[in-house]
């Protein structure tokens, strides 16, 4: 393997970075997209953190704010448990 390194000729090495940075690049992309996918760069996630009990604490539009983001979280959760709960159905079946 040492004496087929040293038979390439000058420059060789900026291919493989060349190669190597494509790869990185390729599966930066596949992440972001199946980040987007699923639901994953949500910015109001951290209303999540608020309860009932928070009320007090918080002004009134923010704690609207938590209460719908809470709603639409746990509608998005029942709608995976619902397709995974479908896809176990098939498998089965």
């Amino acid at each position: 393997m040492a004496n087929f390194i040293e038979t390439l000729p000058d420059g060789w090495t900026i291919y493989l970075w060349l190669i190597i940075g494509a790869v990185i690049i390729m599966a930066v992309v596949y992440w972001i997209r199946w980040g987007i996918k699923n639901e994953q760069f949500d910015e109001d996630i951290k209303y999540v953190l608020f309860d009932e009990k928070d009320q007090e604490k918080m002004a009134a539009d923010e704690y609207a704010k938590s209460r719908s983001v809470m709603k639409t979280q746990i509608e998005s959760r029942n709608r995976f448990l619902a397709q995974q709960n479908a896809g176990k159905h098939k498998l089965g079946a």
